[in-house]
């Protein structure tokens, strides 16, 4: 009977952990006249497109420059020499890349012009890893994706992204990192906490990086989301008031602050935030689904001199889910037959709820020894909790409590050697967890326990990667990535990364193809004494859980075209001990397993447009994916028996997103999103859908909002516009069926002012 809940989703230790993005990138450039000859002590200008922050220098006798310690970012690069028209070029600064601009100066005329090259943005042509950059305004436009616990600034914008029973889902996986300001926020329990790691109101820029990864960055096949924060270079003693109201009780409420001088940017902000629709409901109907939370973030830069720059981010946050229930006690899940709840997934009665805290803070110091070499060390602390507690009156009262300490750093060294960009470096971490497990029966059918474990393990990897540029359209890019895990088991890894990135000259389209191996080491498990007799009685027992390892290889292609950039790939990952996740029979006591095999393998296409007759930007993601597993259940919990070769519960062929943001007269704007699923697998084909997979889906959102004067601004969102009702999936997952929330409508203020 499904009346208990501990959430044991101790997830694969280091997965998290292992993903690793330069905290700052470096923007080269030449700059040559009419005749191709360099031109020596132009004035070289970078300036970011979103906020304050800039830089400038001269051209040497070569004609070169390079800005160093560049955040990741849109910006503008502006050239201007005695005799010469000024110029300018935009570039996008992304993890992995290391982007030279060319300059060819035309020599000035009578009238003083400025030539201006357009390049698209988002456009990686020097890097093998498919990369999508949402920034700021367009959280801020986009429907609902600025509310704290959303996950629309990823599903709206990359491909094969998707929630399901509560998850963010990426490629035919769960596994994703999140880092700050490219510092990994190391979390092996993923799976038992709900929402981003950061509030979206706090994030300049969200970089989504899915596979294809140097060996710089990590070993999280499935996804890397890299924040970059609000530092307070885009504010001058600014601050701004967010509040909303909206159907449900809901709430979405931010205080923030900041500025900047020459040498200090800060930046600040508490929020808080509560409805009665928190996550996703077993049924159409919502009951005792509240939630609610609050926290705050802050980010300080600080440059000591020209050479040495510290950054500091901090974050924390509080959260409370409600369990929601499906209150029919005689429908497919209950199924009450002579007082008994015989059904799929029963949850008559039942009033568990979640605590959730996360705590982060890191330090960075950027020194820079000359042009050509820059160093960064990153310690780093994170604290994580999740509590799960049954009502007392529950059939069976469960408790799981479980909080994780991370402590570590990485350093990294990065040197641009004639036509070499090597970086390498180390990363390292120490993990304590602290977990409490115990369950009344009152119903009778057991014997109450109570665990108490106190588990510790560590992970260090090392990394070199050397990026090639033979010629100036060709980039080659080599490394391994060597890593020694110790928790329950201990492990070694040697993952070699290979990638190619190829700029076809006048057409522009960068074609790249990537092969790698990534080792993803497995959790922290342990079961013993009477939660391992609660597991036997069930006939199932506990075997160890070794680490992931998945070969992946990848095609893409990134088309520029008159503003439009469209960008295609396909991909193909192999994976050994594939991490999942099981219950213990009819209850809802999950713990880590691994699969023998899967296979996940798909093509993916995103399209941006420029703006159009000056007011619309289009953007579309489109996935087509298969998620298979099958074999033994290699490690974790298992009954020894072999899966046969089937779609994961998380496979969904086709998953679209098609989004608008228009600018309208009076100061106004416009932005929607279209999104269509096909369906995921179906648990129990007949009950009551037919065929193996659950119906397609389609759903709208829409925001329409207005700017009064330069300090007000308000819009009006609605979510699942049409109310169109769907079920999401009915899987053996969290709080088992899970339908798609009805529809969502909310009106938010913001007031800026300055102090």
């Amino acid at each position: 009977m499904r009346c208990v809940r501990i959430a044991l989703y101790t997830y694969v230790l280091g997965v998290g952990l292992a993903g690793w993005a330069a905290v700052v990138g470096s923007v080269r450039g030449i700059i040559h006249d009419p005749q191709h000859r360099p031109v020596a002590n132009a004035m070289v200008m970078i300036k970011a497109k979103t906020s304050d922050w800039a830089a400038t220098m001269n051209s040497d006798a070569n004609g070169e420059f390079v800005f160093n310690a560049v955040p990741l970012g849109e910006y503008a690069v502006s050239v201007s020499g005695t005799g010469f028209e000024q110029t300018q070029q935009d570039v996008l600064v992304a993890s992995g890349s290391q982007p030279v601009l060319h300059f060819a100066l035309n020599v000035a005329g009578t009238k003083e012009t400025v030539n201006v090259t357009a390049s698209p943005e988002g456009v990686l042509t020097d890097s093998h890893t498919p990369t999508t950059v949402v920034d700021r305004e367009e959280i801020s436009r986009t429907p609902g994706a600025a509310r704290t616990n959303s996950m629309a600034m990823i599903t709206d914008y990359v491909p094969g992204a998707y929630m399901v029973h509560d998850q963010l889902h990426v490629r035919g996986g769960h596994q994703t990192s999140w880092l700050v300001d490219g510092v990994p926020v190391p979390n092996t329990n993923i799976a038992s906490n709900i929402g981003p790691q950061f509030d979206p109101k706090d994030i300049d820029y969200l970089e989504a990086s899915r596979g294809g990864y140097g060996a710089e960055l990590g070993d999280r096949t499935y996804g890397v989301f890299n924040v970059v924060p609000r530092t307070g270079f885009e504010r001058n003693r600014e601050a701004e008031v967010v509040l909303s109201a909206g159907n449900f009780y809901q709430t979405n409420d931010q205080f923030s602050f900041g500025s900047h001088s020459a040498r200090l940017a800060y930046y600040a902000s508490v929020n808080g935030n509560r409805s009665n629709l928190g996550i996703e409901t077993p049924v159409p109907e919502t009951e005792h689904d509240a939630a609610n939370g609050y926290g705050g973030f802050g980010t300080l830069i600080f440059n000591a001199d020209p050479s040495d720059q510290f950054r500091l981010v901090t974050s924390f946050r509080r959260d409370y889910y409600q369990i929601p229930y499906d209150p029919f006690p005689y429908d497919i899940e209950n199924g009450l037959v002579n007082g008994v709840l015989t059904g799929q997934y029963p949850s008559l009665n039942l009033r568990d709820g979640d605590h959730e805290a996360d705590a982060v803070a890191n330090v960075s110091w950027v020194h820079t020894f000359n042009s050509k070499t820059l160093m960064t060390v990153s310690p780093f602390y994170h604290y994580n909790r999740a509590n799960y507690d049954s009502s007392v009156s529950d059939p069976v009262a469960t408790t799981d409590h479980r909080s994780s300490n991370y402590a570590g750093g990485q350093v990294s060294f990065s040197a641009n050697v004639r036509r070499n960009d090597l970086q390498l470096g180390l990363y390292s971490f120490y993990q304590q967890n602290s977990e409490l497990l115990g369950a009344r029966f009152n119903d009778g059918s057991g014997n109450a326990f109570r665990v108490a474990e106190n588990p510790t393990g560590s992970m260090t990897s090392f990394f070199i990667d050397d990026k090639f540029k033979p010629a100036t359209w060709l980039t080659l890019s080599a490394g391994a990535r060597p890593t020694h895990f110790s928790g329950g088991v201990m492990e070694n890894s040697v993952s070699p990364r290979f990638g190619v990135a190829l700029n076809v000259p006048k057409l522009k389209w960068t074609l790249r193809a990537s092969y790698g191996h990534y080792y993803q080491p497995p959790p922290l498990l342990t079961a013993s004494g009477p939660l391992l007799q609660f597991a036997n009685n069930n006939n199932l027992a506990f075997t160890s859980l070794y680490g992931e390892r998945d070969e992946e290889s990848q095609f893409g292609v990134n088309i520029p075209w008159r503003g439009w950039v469209i960008d295609a790939d396909t991909f193909q990952t192999n994976a050994r001990n594939f991490f999942d996740h099981n219950n213990i029979g009819e209850s809802n006591l999950f713990f880590p397993l691994t699969i023998e095999r899967a296979h996940i393998r798909g093509w993916e296409l995103t399209l941006r447009s420029p703006r159009l007759a000056h007011r619309a930007l289009i953007h579309v993601a489109y996935s087509n994916q298969v998620a298979w597993a099958g074999g033994v259940i290699s490690g974790g919990l298992t009954d020894f028996s072999s899966l046969d070769w089937a779609p994961l519960d998380h496979d969904q062929r086709n998953t679209l997103n098609v989004g608008a943001d228009v600018t309208l007269p009076l100061r106004a704007y416009l932005s929607t999103n279209v999104y269509y699923g096909s369906g995921f697998i179906n648990a129990f084909p007949g009950e009551p859908y037919p065929g193996d997979y659950l119906p397609g889906h389609t759903s709208f959102d829409l925001t329409l909002g207005k700017d009064f004067g330069e300090r007000f601004s308000a819009s009006v969102s609605a979510l699942n516009v049409a109310n169109r009702r769907y079920l999401i999936d009915n899987s053996v997952t969290f709080g088992g069926f899970h339908w798609n929330s009805p529809r969502e409508a909310f009106l938010e203020l913001k007031y800026r002012f300055h102090y």
